[in-house]
């Protein structure tokens, strides 16, 4: 994939981008890759410092795990070797934040190291937090930082010529979604600036000229965000500023995080002012939950004797470890349940891996694929659906709809492909 190449056509007016999708959940992964081998597209898939690291994370997957399990749906899927690209998202001290800020810079060195030796070759360097009580870093300690780490990329990749980097951080801590959006601000030009300015001298500080000419894009806030229970859609307006101090940088593009949820138009407008990289991640699984609970629907109507009971699994797995939701929702015992299911924030999406939410989704599936559907109720619990968009494969159900928010992303940024509903069945 020539991510440089396609950088230079949108720093030249073109609206072309690339979306990130960032999820380990192996439904969407298979949906999203057959939707990619399909069309004939490039893909860029990320993972998370918190969700894999060289700890486990909260997957249980290590960089080099999950480097060979996509590579291994990517080519099940017929994604061919040269259309993928993996990244490394928000890389540094984020999971160890509570230490002290040497060992937290440690472990963050292991991370990045294991990432690059996995195959990574997208890092998001990312050392704007504040370790172990220390006071906010600032620019110039971040940018240090991020150089160190940087160096340890650049010694133990494979190839260190096939890096990519991102840096900056003007987004809320991975997973720390809250519902109040009143203090979000768009990135300045003098906060671009001096990220920007402070991150090339402590590269070039560190001997890593080479590696500063292989920075590609800068996370800013452009304006969009999402909380659990509405949207800040983009202003383009609002970052006339921003945009224009970009457009004083040749090679550097922006790097879109959060855009879950906004409408396509904004979105394409996003890619239309340099934001390059538009990153989605719970909107996937957002598509995947309404997927499953409609399917249960269905389930409830044909196999009375034999439901999965997704919902309630679901449930008692949220109950047994509430880590992932408790202290991020607020309200009623009512307001919570709806939360827990229904916010944008899908927090739910932590625990599809379970064995027994996985075992339960995979009753749910061959029960239906064993059940005789009357098209009529697809069509109820599927809204939107054509009339000849009902027969299909029931894990077709399933993809296409994770798919609405795939294709709708790559429209944005400038690949034609054809609506989620039109594709063919994959798996």
């Amino acid at each position: 994939m020539n991510v440089h190449g396609l950088i230079e056509r949108n720093k030249n007016g073109e609206s072309i981008g690339l979306p990130s999708f960032c999820t380990a959940n192996q439904h969407v992964l298979e949906a999203t890759l057959g939707f990619v081998a399909e069309n004939d597209l490039p893909v860029l898939i990320e993972a998370t410092c918190n969700q894999v690291n060289h700890e486990g994370g909260y997957t249980g997957m290590k960089p080099a795990d999950f480097a060979s399990w996509v590579a291994r749906l990517a080519s099940h899927a017929g994604v061919e070797t040269d259309q993928l690209l993996l990244g490394g998202d928000h890389l540094g001290p984020n999971p160890w934040r509570d230490e002290p800020v040497a060992a937290a810079m440690r472990k963050a060195e292991t991370l990045v190291r294991s990432y690059v030796e996995a195959g990574f070759q997208k890092i998001h360097l990312d050392a704007s937090m504040a370790c172990g009580g220390e006071p906010r870093p600032s620019f110039s300690d971040i940018a240090q930082r991020a150089a160190r780490l940087c160096r340890i990329a650049e010694d133990y990749a494979p190839d260190p010529s096939k890096l990519i980097y991102v840096i900056g951080s003007e987004v809320p801590v991975p997973g720390g979604e809250t519902d109040d959006m009143q203090d979000l601000q768009i990135t300045t030009p003098e906060r671009l600036n001096e990220t920007i300015q402070t991150h090339e001298s402590a590269f070039r500080k560190e001997g890593l000229e080479g590696a500063w000419e292989r920075v590609v894009s800068v996370v800013t806030q452009p304006g969009v965000d999402f909380s659990h229970s509405s949207v800040r859609q983009f202003d383009p307006a609002a970052a006339v500023d921003l945009v224009a101090a970009i457009n004083r940088h040749p090679r550097l593009t922006f790097e879109g995080h959060s855009t879950d949820y906004q409408p396509t138009s904004s979105l394409a407008q996003l890619v239309e002012r340099h934001v390059f990289f538009l990153k989605v991640g719970p909107e996937l699984t957002f598509r995947f939950r309404e997927a499953v609970f409609a399917l249960a629907a269905i389930e409830d109507r044909v196999c009375p004797k034999t439901v999965s009971g997704i919902i309630g699994v679901l449930d008692e797995a949220m109950n047994n470890a509430p880590a992932h939701w408790d202290g991020y929702y607020a309200g009623t015992p009512a307001d919570i349940a709806l939360q827990r299911h229904f916010s944008f924030s899908d927090r739910i999406r932590y625990y599809w891996q379970e064995a027994p939410v996985r075992d339960a989704v995979d009753r749910l599936l061959n029960n239906l694929v064993a059940a005789d559907v009357p098209n009529g109720l697809v069509t109820q619990v599927f809204g939107g659906l054509e009339f000849d968009e009902t027969s299909g494969d029931i894990r077709t159900l399933l993809d296409t709809h994770v798919c609405k928010a795939v294709s709708r992303y790559y429209a944005a940024c400038g690949f034609g492909c054809p609506p989620s509903s039109d594709r063919k069945p994959t798996r």
